[in-house]
C-alpha cells in the first residue's frame, strides 16, 4: 500500500478513480468528469488513427463509443493497484446501434473483455493501454473472422 504524508491511503483512491472512469463517466458521456481525472497532455498508447493525444482524445473516444454503443455499461471484474499504475479488468456491454469501423449498425447485444492499466500523476491519469477481445467482439456482430 502506498500512503500519503498523512497516512492515507492512496492506491485506494487511484483504484477508486479507475474505477469511476469506466463505471460512471464513459457510459454518461460526461465529460466535466473526465476533465476531473485525465491529464490534458495524457497519453493514450492505443489511440486510432487521427485520435488525438491527452483530454481531448479521450473525450472524443468516449463520444464515439457513446454513438456506436447505446444502453452500455462497464461491469468491472477487477480493479488492481500498485504505486501509481492502476489495472481495470471490465466487461463492455451494450447495443450496436452505429457504425463501427465501416460495420452497419446490427441493433445486437455485445459484451466483450478489456482491461485498462493506466498511470496516475498528482491524480490524474498520464497514460493509458488497452487491450480488448476484438474477436469476440467481431463475432458478436457477424463479422467472420478473415483466415
Amino acid at each position: 500500500m502506498v500512503a500519503d504524508s498523512e497516512g492515507e491511503d492512496v492506491e485506494g483512491e487511484l483504484k477508486a478513480k479507475a474505477r469511476s472512469i469506466w463505471e460512471e463517466i464513459f457510459p454518461a458521456g460526461d465529460a466535466d468528469g473526465l476533465r476531473e481525472l485525465i491529464a490534458a497532455d495524457s497519453i493514450e498508447h492505443g489511440a486510432r488513427p487521427g485520435e488525438p493525444q491527452g483530454l481531448d482524445g479521450a473525450i472524443q473516444t468516449m463520444h464515439w463509443l457513446g454513438r456506436v454503443f447505446s444502453d452500455q455499461r462497464w461491469e468491472i471484474h477487477r480493479v488492481i493497484g500498485e504505486g501509481d499504475t492502476v489495472v481495470v479488468q471490465a466487461t463492455h456491454h451494450g447495443r450496436h446501434t452505429g457504425e463501427l469501423m465501416g460495420i452497419p449498425p446490427t441493433g445486437r447485444q455485445v459484451a466483450y473483455d478489456y482491461v485498462h492499466i493506466v498511470r496516475f500523476r498528482a491524480g490524474k491519469v498520464v497514460e493509458h493501454w488497452g487491450v480488448r477481445d476484438d474477436l469476440t467482439l467481431m463475432r458478436q456482430l457477424g463479422v467472420p473472422p478473415e483466415p
